[in-house]
């Protein structure tokens, strides 16, 4: 049995043929630049890709394919070198008298997704783009993902747009087939100590991904995950605790630095404690962005975490990329000697970094690893920063 570290929410931004996939990505947020990204420079064995349903972007897959720079896994998935690389799609369904939430899911094999496209055209008006509205309930989707021998993952389970928690349900239940969840995905703004104040989580595994909007950005968020091989058939296994596989460690932001963690009122951008306020205290204004802690405390079962036995280890890590003084120049110093982040993060001792950047910096990323560097808090939208 091994660990690898895997990152199951990264988009698309736009097509090879500068097409938009994500509105909100990059532009060089392509299909093949991410594979590049996520193996060479991130270091990362297993990656989602949650917009594997557009149509061009299968188009993109067919051809790598056809050129033998990727191949498809027996045990589900595709290769690229030693990287695997999960198709998904992250879907909007807006129950009847709810607000909007997320929803990623993963099939098997690339034909799997292409078929699955076909389903989405009778039920979306766009499947070329992300995120798309599904005009069918959560548990239809769930019958489906199951009858496919997928992966179901309600996304950003806080976030205050477009999330089961954040703006749509006091308990999922309301409106998914719990027995149908495979894992759940925290967001950036949480972790296992907020999310086990909430009795209905108990169940299931946490996963934590970056969201990536930006090559950048990929990786800011992972899994340690134990499989006997990356493969899509075996994560299935891990999410759900078979045969020794299992979700070893969450690797996530230090919850304050998530850009929705507090509340914020966006008119004078202060800060706000209280959970139920509608007013702002400083300027009285009411365009309040609820943040994830603010919710958590609305609706939390415990005033204290309940972490079940079957609980993976969170860790909080910020990512090289926050670390202050630690440039773009800086960092490729540092992929070219190291190789990866992950072996800057995990594998590289202290006396090795010396050798290579300054003591401040050794010393910064050293506490990054940790979680130790001091931060202030993000809300309404802005993230939070490091203090230096």
């Amino acid at each position: 049995m091994n660990e690898y570290f895997v990152d199951l929410h990264i988009h698309i931004g736009w097509t090879e043929k500068k097409r938009p996939v994500k509105i909100s990505g990059s532009k060089n947020l392509t299909f093949f630049n991410i594979l590049y990204e996520a193996f060479h420079h991130k270091g990362l064995d297993m990656i989602g890709i949650i917009d594997a349903h557009s149509p061009e972007v299968q188009e993109e897959i067919q051809n790598y394919i056809n050129q033998g720079a990727i191949t498809e896994c027996e045990d589900g998935g595709l290769k690229y070198h030693d990287l695997t690389i999960l198709l998904g799609s992250e879907i909007e369904i807006k129950e009847e008298g709810r607000k909007a939430a997320h929803f990623l899911v993963f099939l098997p094999y690339f034909k799997d997704m292409i078929q699955f496209t076909q389903w989405l055209k009778k039920h979306m008006r766009n499947v070329s783009l992300s995120s798309q509205r599904l005009y069918a309930t959560v548990k239809e989707l769930q019958q489906l993902i199951k009858e496919k021998n997928g992966i179901f993952i309600p996304a950003h389970i806080f976030t205050p747009f477009k999330s089961v928690y954040g703006s749509c349900c006091n308990e999922m239940g309301e409106i998914i087939d719990l027995s149908l969840v495979d894992a759940v995905e925290l967001g950036l703004s949480s972790d296992a100590d907020m999310a086990d104040r909430i009795k209905e989580l108990e169940q299931f595994v946490f996963v934590t991904n970056s969201d990536a909007h930006s090559l950048s950005k990929i990786g800011r968020e992972y899994n340690k995950i134990r499989m006997e091989a990356p493969t899509f058939f075996e994560l299935k296994k891990a999410l759900q605790h078979k045969d020794g596989r299992r979700v070893v460690a969450n690797y996530g932001l230090d919850p304050k630095l998530g850009k929705y963690h507090k509340s914020r009122c966006l008119t004078c951008d202060e800060i706000i404690e209280e959970d139920d306020s509608k007013i702002c205290p400083k300027c009285s204004g009411n365009k309040i962005t609820k943040g994830v802690d603010n919710r958590i405390n609305e609706i939390a079962d415990f005033k204290d975490p309940i972490h079940p036995s079957h609980r993976s280890t969170y860790i909080h890590q910020i990512p090289l990329e926050f670390i202050p003084k630690l440039g773009p120049k800086t960092l490729s110093i540092l992929l070219d000697y190291f190789g990866n982040e992950m072996n800057i993060l995990h594998k590289v001792s202290e006396q090795e970094l010396l050798q290579v950047v300054p003591s401040t910096i050794a010393e910064k990323i050293l506490l990054a690893r940790k979680g130790e560097l001091k931060v202030g808090h993000g809300g309404g939208g802005i993230y939070g920063k490091v203090i230096e």
